[in-house]
């Protein structure tokens, strides 16, 4: 299929753009307004439906690829994207072409300035790309569709569907000014997704958090699947290229299967994704379940996410944003990665825990080369130098306003390093800043 022309997307970007920003309104009246006249096409596949705090996007991905494995056609919806909105909106387990993005607009923008009329608040960025994904996949049309949560749950434009199976991968703080202060207050917002008879696949979370969705299901209903329980990771070893695990699913053991991810935290987004989609089937199925999943384990990419897209010297991109994210990198590069130098890019939000993720990073990084984040909630370069000399010796931060720079100055100084050691680059701190340098390293 062709591109759509350059112009032609352009205008959909601007059309997208101009609905932003906007603040997050607790009701689902637009986009259930704007779903109806569309004829509801939300209705016309089975969802199984992902929220969380860490790990959404990678346990998608997950899910998209083992249903593939079993002969299924996904639809796949995640967010935020790295490069392109494109992105978000997978078939088949490809992103849409320029060209379906386009279309799929067009075919929306009409009801989107009836709904504009209809409601106070004028159709959010969000609620705009939740409504082309849906539709997207009723015209395909898939099989099923895999929706990550954009934000919490309860009021999430997403949750205009009734998932037979719902995913929680693990909670921590993050989103406090909008979800709560704490991880129970953040865990009511996001057991909203888990309806009535739903199977729901529980992450290992900490126990106020644990409290909650196990309240939630009781109320609706829902069936549990616990990690560590139920389901989870049994043994895993570190491989050429991933780590080789050893599965507890719901239908049976999976021995020592090939997962191109790094780190526990992979394995344990894959022993989630692989319990949904045993829920989501009905249970194992003998030797074909094992082929099957281990055919889609292998399949998997999570670009993003400990993803190396450069060597000599090696560059590592992350999209870490807050401290448990960041917690979970940092003992991921000890484990699978033997740098004996490493120097950070890093670029934040301004609304993030910046002390927590600099302070989990401090341990790993030489040095720090701070930078701006271009988007209107970037914390510009010398805020967030001031914020890291707090916690790194001021000596090793290094301050460039824009990405390229700072990309350019993290790698001199990686090769300069390298006399001493196995050096590297990571680029860390924001979805935004790591997409920014994944096009920008490409391009190269």
């Amino acid at each position: 299929m062709t591109s759509a022309p350059a112009p032609e997307f352009a205008r959909v970007e601007a059309a997208l753009a101009a609905r932003q920003p906007s603040r997050m309104v607790p009701d689902l009246d637009r986009i259930t307004d704007l779903l109806d006249l569309m004829g509801a096409p939300q209705r016309a596949y089975p969802s199984i439906h992902i929220t969380g705090t860490n790990g959404k996007t990678t346990t998608a991905r997950l899910i998209d690829a083992l249903l593939r494995a079993f002969g299924l056609r996904p639809g796949r919806y995640t967010s935020p994207h790295l490069e392109s909105p494109t992105e978000r909106i997978c078939l088949d387990g490809a992103p849409m072409t320029a060209e379906q993005f386009t279309r799929t607009y067009d075919e929306v923008a009409p009801f989107l300035t009836m709904v504009d009329r209809r409601h106070p608040e004028p159709v959010t960025y969000f609620e705009v790309l939740t409504a082309m994904a849906f539709a997207a996949f009723a015209d395909a049309p898939v099989d099923v569709a895999v929706l990550e949560v954009g934000l919490g749950g309860t009021w999430d434009a997403t949750n205009v569907v009734a998932a037979s199976v719902a995913v929680v991968t693990p909670i921590a703080l993050d989103h406090t000014a909008l979800l709560g202060d704490s991880v129970a207050a953040i865990a009511t917002e996001k057991a909203g997704i888990v309806h009535p008879g739903a199977t729901m696949v529980m992450g290992q979370q900490p126990l106020a958090a644990a409290e909650v969705l196990l309240r939630r299901a009781g109320e609706v209903g829902a069936t549990v699947a616990r990690e560590g329980l139920e389901f989870g990771v049994l043994a895993r070893s570190v491989a050429v290229g991933g780590q080789l695990v050893t599965f507890q699913g719901l239908g049976g053991t999976y021995p020592e299967v090939f997962l191109p991810l790094h780190g526990a935290h992979m394995a344990s987004n894959a022993a989630g994704a692989l319990a949904a989609v045993e829920a989501f089937l009905g249970g194992g199925r003998g030797d074909l379940a094992d082929e099957a999943v281990r055919a889609g384990m292998a399949a998997v990419v999570s670009p993003g996410r400990l993803e190396t897209v450069r060597t000599s010297p090696t560059v590592v991109l992350d999209a870490a944003h807050n401290p448990a994210g960041a917690a979970a990198l940092v003992a991921t590069l000890v484990e699978a990665f033997a740098f004996d130098r490493l120097v950070g890019v890093v670029g934040m939000l301004a609304d993030k825990d910046i002390a927590g993720v600099l302070a989990a990073l401090e341990p790993v990084l030489h040095t720090v080369v701070v930078t701006a984040v271009d988007s209107p909630r970037g914390l510009p370069a010398d805020d967030l130098a001031a914020r890291a000399v707090e916690i790194f010796d001021a000596d090793r931060v290094v301050v460039e306003s824009r990405l390229d720079d700072a990309l350019d100055v993290a790698v001199g100084i990686a090769e300069d390093d390298a006399a001493l050691g196995a050096a590297g680059v990571l680029v860390t701190g924001s979805v935004v800043a790591v997409g920014a340098a994944r096009s920008l390293l490409r391009r190269r």
